[in-house]
């Protein structure tokens, strides 16, 4: 043992002698890095170069035939904790004070670097001051010394787990080697795996999609599996509970209200203008829209937050057929839907066949009474209205829901006027327009309410309108 060392720590950048080895005190992270891991990508990758740099001059003590010699210097102006940095040097002197191993103290070393982390590293500055006090008494030699401290509790080395082999390692000197190299492997492990950064855990899984062409001609890329449906129409609500949908839907108009489970599903606001905001709040997949005249408002702005927009946009009661049936392809429930639309076929089937040998019936059809509104060439009504055994007298006026003139309901003359009316539509539109009333349909009292909910809205209850409709207007194939 070298003599004349200082009876107490040496201060900031003071070289001492102490028994054991040279170390330097680095400054690698403050206290407040370390006590934070997951900060700044730099100061981890910071954390992980000091760590890095610890392990390999630990192998150098490992494999060196030189004893290491301890310094302890501290940079000026900063107030931080630190870690050590070891250094293998030329021996002092031929002579030793005890018959022991080198390897010993330098496994003792390398041990205290592999289980340190953040409280670790502290308690090694603090023993490093420890053996410069102990080494002035001079009295017990440095392998007694490297027992004492191996037996004694050490909260870096006490819960050390996996690096607990170093300890028997050092009794065992044959398994040095391999105990090291292994030690050092897990570290290392350990060490890339949390100190690199964790892009995965922030980056959304890509979401696999699928090409569709909806009903407006439009390419839309909608989910290859659909959880969150928007629908803006309660015929298209209808529709998806119909297909076994229901359970997906999160947002739906105020007037979705059937079947009666769609009124516990949050409101977006009504059809015609429909809240973006609460749409993309609810986050869904895709928004069904019953026509295209609110296409542009939304298509701007859902497809900023990639959310597909579908438009289905029937003109006949096959096309209302095709749009269950594509929805229930969209939404993974063809069978059902194809099961739907099956039955809904049959019974439209047996209608139009009581009706083969009966004599169409010129039909008004009164959306509303004032102003005056009715249906044009591309409604669905108009081929309902054919289907039921009748002619719509406005069959071939342009568009799809015109505005009709007060002369031309006085000069078409019906023979039966249908009034939606009694269902969402309440007592509204009950009574036939003024220009109506002197028509042959009010004269012969051929003037029939049916629900406005199985005639406006195009989906699976289409068909009860279609046999309401039939039985009203000839109640004789039906007796």
């Amino acid at each position: 043992m070298r003599l004349g060392v200082p009876h107490r720590a040496g201060r900031i950048g003071k070289r001492v002698r102490i028994p054991r080895g040279r170390a330097t005190v680095k400054i690698v992270a403050n206290k407040a890095t370390m006590q934070k891991p997951g900060d700044l990508p730099e100061r981890r990758l910071q954390l992980s170069n000091a760590s890095r740099k610890g392990v390999q001059a630990a192998v150098e003590i490992l494999f060196s035939r030189k004893d290491p010699v301890a310094s302890l210097s501290h940079p000026r102006g900063r107030k931080s904790d630190g870690i050590l940095s070891f250094q293998p040097i030329a021996r002092f002197g031929n002579k030793r004070t005890a018959k022991q191993s080198p390897r010993s103290g330098r496994m003792r070393i390398a041990q205290r670097f592999i289980a340190g982390y953040e409280s670790s590293l502290r308690t090694l500055v603090r023993e490093a001051d420890d053996r410069i006090n102990c080494a002035s008494h001079g009295t017990q030699s440095p392998a007694s010394r490297a027992r004492q401290e191996m037996t004694r509790a050490n909260p870096s080395t006490q819960s050390a787990g996996l690096f607990s082999i170093v300890r028997s390692a050092d009794f065992k000197p044959s398994h040095l080697v391999y105990a090291a190299i292994f030690t050092l492997t897990a570290l290392s492990v350990l060490l890339t795996t949390s100190c690199s950064p964790r892009r995965n855990q922030s980056s959304p899984a890509k979401l696999e999609t699928r090409e569709v062409t909806d009903e407006a001609g439009r390419r839309v890329q909608v989910a290859t599996h659909i959880d969150r449906i928007v629908s803006t129409a309660p015929n298209l609500t209808e529709i998806v509970y119909a297909v076994g949908a229901g359970d997906r839907l999160v947002g739906r108009t105020k007037y979705c209200d059937y079947p009666p489970e769609a009124k516990n599903v949050a409101e977006i606001g009504d059809t015609m203008t429909p809240s973006i905001e609460r749409i993309i709040a609810l986050k869904p997949q895709i928004v069904l829209v019953s026509t295209a005249s609110q296409l542009e408002a939304f298509t701007k702005q859902l497809d900023q937050q990639r959310i597909a927009v579908y438009v289905t946009d029937p003109h006949s009661l096959e096309e209302v057929f095709r749009s269950i049936a594509t929805l229930g392809d969209l939404f993974g429930t063809r069978e059902q839907a194809a099961t739907l639309v099956a039955d809904l076929r049959r019974r439209t089937a047996i209608v139009e066949a009581k009706l083969h040998e009966s004599k169409p019936v010129s039909v008004f059809y009164q959306l509303s009474g004032e102003p005056l509104y009715t249906i044009g060439r591309e409604s669905f009504l108009t081929d309902l209205i054919q289907r039921a055994g009748g002619t719509s007298v406005t069959a071939d006026v342009s568009g799809a829901f015109p505005r009709y003139s007060d002369e031309a309901a006085l000069a078409a003359r019906p023979e039966a006027i249908i009034l939606p009316s009694g269902g969402s539509m309440g007592a509204a539109n009950s009574t036939p327009a003024a220009p109506l009333k002197n028509s042959p349909a009010v004269l012969n009292g051929r003037v029939f309410r049916i629900n406005d909910d199985h005639l406006d809205r195009p989906g699976p209850r289409l068909v009860d309108g279609l046999e309401e409709m039939a039985r009203a207007l000839h109640p004789e194939a039906f007796k």
